[in-house]
């Protein structure tokens, strides 16, 4: 199980920090994402990162989202400026990783960031 959290209450234009952390070191040879969900709409991946650190980003996040790992502290980042109360949302982590072909996934319990004045 993945704990996420770094979530609350931001203004518009601020910034906020999520943390997404690893209970074993399985995160070093994951691919691990940032998805996150608003009220009515379907969940949707904001930024991923994998092992050897390529990234992908969101259209509706690229110049404001940055997503990096630490591999030491088994956790994932999610930098967050320029905030937008479009991005208010539920975000979740996630973890993907193969081993003898058989496939993990591990998804973190949420954390809600509400983006208003």
């Amino acid at each position: 199980q993945l704990q996420a959290y770094g979530g609350g209450l931001v203004q518009p234009g601020g910034s906020a920090r999520l943390s997404c952390a690893a209970p074993g070191s399985f995160f070093s040879f994951s691919t691990v994402g940032w998805y996150r969900q608003a009220p009515g709409k379907q969940r949707e991946l904001v930024a991923s990162i994998t092992s050897g650190g390529s990234l992908n980003y969101a259209d509706s996040v690229k110049g404001r989202f940055t997503i990096s790992r630490d591999n030491a502290k088994n956790t994932v980042y999610l930098q967050m400026n320029s905030l937008k109360p479009e991005d208010t949302a539920v975000y979740y982590c996630n973890a993907v990783f193969f081993r003898l072909e058989v496939r993990y996934d591990y998804w973190g319990q949420g954390t809600q960031v509400t983006v208003s004045s």
